[in-house]
């Protein structure tokens, strides 16, 4: 199965800096905090060093999953984007028919979301729900509060 995920250039050079923060910075600082931790007597009963060791195993779990990102990244050039679909990139105003309002979202891969933003998840119920939709479709989706009606009005680049 392919990792492959879709980003803006801004999205992936964000990713790169976590990366760069964390293999640098973030490893220095946690084998300070161990060699800390390993002075302060018998490893057998330091919670502390137990706790910088669990520490480092989820540091090194999230450099390993933003390796993985950054691998298996593609950039999309938005003037690509097709208008008659809602694709990943897609700038779509939608009319949510239960409370009669109208949002805009652009779609985004998941490490990119930001709500507040404006920028919607492709893989949130939401977003997976407007993929492949025309203007005029009106996309009927599952989200925890019930069955919510969205339908496009417009999609952009």
């Amino acid at each position: 199965m392919s990792d492959i995920r879709y980003y803006t250039e801004e999205g992936l050079n964000k990713l790169k800096a976590e990366h760069r923060e964390m293999t640098t910075k973030g490893r220095a600082d946690m084998a300070r905090q161990i060699a800390e931790a390993r002075d302060k007597g018998d490893l057998s009963e330091n919670a502390e060093y137990d706790a910088a060791k669990e520490a480092q195993g989820h540091l090194e779990a999230r450099i390993a999953k933003l390796e993985n990102a950054i691998a298996n990244a593609r950039i999309l050039d938005e003037s690509l984007v097709d208008t008659t679909r809602v694709m990943i990139l897609s700038k779509v105003r939608v009319l949510n028919k239960k409370f009669n309002k109208e949002f805009k979202y652009t779609l985004v891969s998941p490490s990119e979301a930001d709500l507040k933003a404006g920028k919607l998840s492709s893989d949130s119920p939401i977003g997976s729900g407007l993929m492949g939709l025309e203007v005029g479709d009106v996309a009927k989706i599952k989200v925890p509060a019930g069955i919510m009606e969205f339908e496009i009005l417009e999609i952009s680049r």
